[in-house]
């Protein structure tokens, strides 16, 4: 894309600031352009965010239907999967698979819980609540 090409659109997702794009210049080298954004960036950007609220949506009903603990809402919440979760507590994926269930994460013990806590940067007590409503 070309300098001058770059789109400046003023994209709601970037409220109101810029983004650093590489464009070509006049003469033929990469620079950096600030972008205040592109329509279908921003469309693309606000399915992404309408899909990650309808899990959390489903996460709450999951958990208030005893299907799921509450660490799949405060997953969905803070925008963790299982592979960055792992990496952030340490914990392996097939473990957190397992704390996903309500009768497993009800048991566990107060190290892990804090482990979770301390990924999602809230209280052990925060971390076991689930609002009935978003």
């Amino acid at each position: 894309m070309k300098a001058k090409q770059v789109p400046q659109d003023n994209s709601p997702s970037y409220s109101g600031h810029k983004k650093l794009v590489y464009a070509v210049n006049d003469s033929g080298h990469y620079t950096g352009i600030q972008s205040s954004g592109w329509e279908v960036e921003n469309f693309a950007t606000q399915m992404a965010v309408d899909d990650l609220n309808e899990q959390t949506l489903t996460a709450i009903k999951d958990y208030h239907d005893g299907k799921a603990s509450s660490l799949a809402y405060h997953m969905c919440k803070h925008r963790f999967d299982i592979s960055a979760l792992a990496q952030c507590t340490g914990f392996f994926q097939w473990q957190i698979r397992r704390h996903l269930l309500p009768h497993i994460f009800s048991r566990l013990s107060q190290r892990k819980l804090k482990n979770y806590s301390a990924a999602f940067s809230i209280t052990i007590a925060q971390l076991t609540r689930v609002p009935e409503h978003p």
